[in-house]
């Protein structure tokens, strides 16, 4: 089949070099323009766009996809189907009514849980045991389309947003090549998603990384994998910000107070919550690089009874 490929980030790119490799004719691929990045702020091409071009394929990266511009160049192109994979934008109907066949969206939860931008960070900061991937027949909605396919992915105890999105990528890219051979074969029956069961993946904001002690050890753990790598889950110890990288749950005791650094050793910083305790294994200082707690502690003074700040200058609690 013929097809256009739309995507941007690292999470399309297996994807797409799996689509290079098949018998299928990738036409061009449509990515988002080149963006200021890092903290230099130079202008650089998407993941996408730097594959395509290596790739020798065409590579079209219109400011507005809902443009008439650049309707008229999709449509000269004839596709048969357009893949889209973390794209971006949101598709007009215009867009959506090119390709001979229909559009697919590769998106990575079981629809229709964690409609939305951040799907993989949600289920992991709701605590889910289980999340996957879906392909689906878009439509103008918002993650809304009849479903294809879906495969299902367990969520370990040690995962992060960084590895269970590597691992969806992979075996997303698998589930798009098994969906294009269903089409060719005819034995696609696309369900329509029930509305009722639907729930949000909201884009995520560097403020909701903000620790709140006086909730339950699991659930700041949760947060601290949720968010890594980024926007990161952060807390201030007299008043200098610090990133969570990992962390683990133990038991409360007695006199544990939410925020308090209750114990210092080698196994790292324990610090008490508002159900249990949260251990501090690794972590980020602001303006440093990532580093174990015994690393942190070899260069900085923390004690119990210190007190883990939601603010800079906060006091420790009477």
């Amino acid at each position: 089949m013929k097809i256009v490929f739309m995507g941007t980030p690292e999470f399309a790119l297996p994807t797409l070099k799996k689509l290079v490799a098949s018998e299928h004719e990738i036409l061009a691929v449509v990515t988002q323009p080149d963006r200021p990045k890092g903290r230099g702020r130079e202008v650089a091409a998407s993941p996408v766009k730097r594959f395509a071009l290596e790739a020798g394929i065409d590579v079209l990266q219109p400011e507005k996809c809902r443009s008439p511009e650049f309707v008229d160049i999709l449509a000269g192109l004839a596709p048969d189907l357009v893949i889209v994979v973390a794209f971006g934008q949101i598709l007009s109907a215009e867009v959506l009514s090119v390709p001979r066949l229909f559009c697919m969206n590769l998106h990575s939860s079981i629809l229709p849980r964690y409609r939305g931008a951040a799907p993989i960070n949600r289920a992991i900061i709701s605590g889910d045991k289980e999340t996957g991937i879906t392909t689906m027949k878009m439509d103008t909605g918002l993650d809304t389309g009849d479903i294809l396919l879906i495969r299902r992915v367990p969520i370990a105890e040690a995962d992060t947003a960084e590895t269970l999105h590597d691992r969806l990528a992979e075996t997303g890219a698998e589930l798009v090549l098994e969906t294009l051979e269903a089409v060719e074969a005819g034995t696609l029956k696309p369900v329509p998603q029930d509305d009722a069961q639907a729930t949000l993946a909201p884009k995520l904001r560097k403020e909701e990384g903000l620790i709140d002690w006086t909730r339950q050890a699991t659930d700041i753990r949760n947060l601290v994998r949720g968010l890594f790598p980024w926007p990161g889950a952060f807390t201030f110890h007299h008043s200098r910000r610090l990133m969570l990288c990992h962390a683990e749950v133990a038991p409360g005791e007695p006199g544990d107070r939410p925020g308090e650094v209750a114990r210092v050793s080698e196994r790292g910083i324990e610090v008490g919550t508002g159900a249990g305790r949260l251990v501090i294994t690794e972590l980020k200082p602001e303006g440093k690089k990532k580093m174990t707690a015994g690393s942190f502690l070899a260069g900085n003074k923390v004690v119990p009874g210190d007190l883990l700040q939601r603010e800079p200058g906060e006091q420790k609690p009477e």
